[in-house]
């Protein structure tokens, strides 16, 4: 395996200032004053053209390596405030709260990351590589990219399977292992099995959305042992895609009428005779927006009627279009990608699925 480029200048557009005075696009990978970025690939360059493009499969210490995430050490370090009076500054400790930092692959300094609680327990780079080491040793799977993001405060390692799902017959769809952590305190360490392959902060959340299991550590005391729990909990073997495979394929073969996917919807949304008119309102909105995406939306393309149509237009609907709090496009686009990153949809989407399929 021979590393073949970095890619380098990137696309400026929509760049804003970084901590460490890289440049920040709206894929959010990490890019360093040298010249280089945090990410590596095998064999196919990503839609940004950062990072070190691999002929060939990599193994766990090569995709730390290529992408910069060996050597973080990321730890916590105590919190304290300033307090300024007409004497003078005071330091003033903080409770209960620590700043992450780890140590910057580049400069060696220490970086500060994000504020943390008192249970919070760090997952280092190096434990998320060894998990999925071990689990490449039992599917077959080998890594595929790798990651940081944000500066550091999320970084991804995935897997490819070796098997692929074939749905509708012809429609074959790659499976992933994608592990996502961060550093920072704004997500669980969480491990999916996912048709997207993660090379971007977008793509990050959509793995996440398009998930068809998944396991999340929160990190605490327990961290490690329910990380390697996750082995058995996913189910990242043959028999798993193999059974998801039939239980698409039923829902492909099986109609689905507007009533039915109606009837599904009022069981997830239920609404009373008595509850207010603007929840009645929302009821009717929501219906509307679903149904369009059953019967019109161009993901539903080659599965329109079908009850895995119906499943799709409600996962996308619950991820993707299902009213978000802000003030501007902006603002809610931000709060619909942090609702898919926290897997707040989680719940309707195993309740969709258990709804709609046969």
């Amino acid at each position: 395996m021979e590393p073949v480029r970095n890619g380098w200048p990137p696309d400026r557009t929509a760049e804003s200032s970084s901590p460490e005075g890289k440049a920040q696009v709206a894929h959010e990978i990490e890019q360093f004053t040298d010249g280089t970025a945090a990410f590596a690939s095998a064999n196919e360059s990503a839609w940004h053209k950062l990072g070190t493009v691999t002929e060939g499969a990599m193994t766990a210490e090569e995709a730390m390596s290529l992408a910069s995430l060996s050597g973080w050490n990321v730890r916590l370090l105590p919190l304290t405030a300033t307090e300024i009076t007409a004497d003078g500054t005071t330091p003033v400790e903080v409770p209960e709260h620590f700043a992450s930092a780890r140590t910057h692959p580049k400069t060696g300094r220490t970086q500060t990351l994000g504020v943390v609680g008192s249970d919070y327990f760090p997952v280092q780079n190096e434990e998320h590589a060894e998990f999925l080491n071990l689990l490449s040793d039992e599917s077959g799977a080998h890594f595929e990219t790798a990651g940081s993001l944000r500066d550091g405060r999320q970084v991804f390692l995935t897997m490819k399977l070796p098997q692929s799902l074939t749905i509708g017959g012809n429609d074959a769809v790659d499976l992933y292992i994608a592990a996502i952590n961060s550093h920072d305190g704004s997500s669980a360490f969480r491990i999916v099995t996912t048709p997207v392959r993660v090379v971007c902060a977008n793509t990050a959340r959509a793995a996440i959305a398009g998930a068809r299991s998944s396991f999340v550590v929160r990190h605490t005391a327990g961290a490690k042992a329910r990380i390697a729990q996750a082995r058995s909990a996913l189910g990242l073997t043959a028999r798993y895609t193999e059974e998801f495979e039939k239980a698409a394929q039923r829902m492909i073969q099986a109609e689905m009428t507007l009533s039915e996917l109606k009837s599904v919807v009022d069981e997830m949304w239920p609404v009373q005779d008595n509850d207010s008119p603007r929840k009645k309102t929302n009821q009717r909105q929501r219906w509307g927006t679903i149904s369009n995406l059953f019967e019109y939306a161009d993901t539903q393309a080659g599965i329109r009627g079908t009850r895995w149509a119906g499943y799709n237009a409600l996962t996308e609907y619950a991820n993707h279009v299902a009213p978000a709090q802000g003030k501007t496009d902006a603002e809610k686009a931000v709060a619909r990608a942090e609702r898919v990153i926290s897997g707040a949809a989680n719940g309707l989407m195993e309740k969709a699925f258990a709804l709609t399929t046969v």
